[in-house]
């Protein structure tokens, strides 16, 4: 989590990760700046989270398919993510809510669709 990174500022880096399920991810608030994360998208059976202001969370993925997560107090500035754990099964699903959110945001407004561009 940073204030600004290689794409811009109010980013999660890297913001797209492909993983296994099983695979724990930790959100490192590298850079203070009240960043959180939170899950926005889950396949389902999943477990949502949100974690405190800058502090270290760990989030263990256990179903496949596309996640999609933000920071609370950033996302209008295009603070977003997506993991892909195993096959994305919800990949439609998740590509449609994230068209949808990229539209309210003020800046950053491809980050989803960049990171969903990542999806095999």
């Amino acid at each position: 989590m940073l204030n600004t990174g290689k794409d811009g500022m109010m980013v999660f880096e890297p913001a797209f990760l492909k993983l296994t399920p099983g695979d724990t991810v930790v959100f490192q608030p590298a850079q203070k700046g009240a960043h959180n994360s939170a899950s926005l998208l889950l396949p389902a059976g999943a477990s949502s989270w949100r974690s405190a202001p800058d502090a270290e969370h760990r989030v263990k993925l256990t179903k496949e398919g596309v996640y999609l997560y933000i920071c609370d107090p950033h996302k209008s500035m295009g603070m977003v993510g997506v993991l892909q754990v195993g096959k994305p099964g919800n990949l439609t699903e998740a590509q449609a809510l994230a068209k949808k959110e990229q539209a309210t945001f003020v800046m950053g407004k491809d980050r989803f669709s960049k990171a969903l561009a990542h999806i095999k």
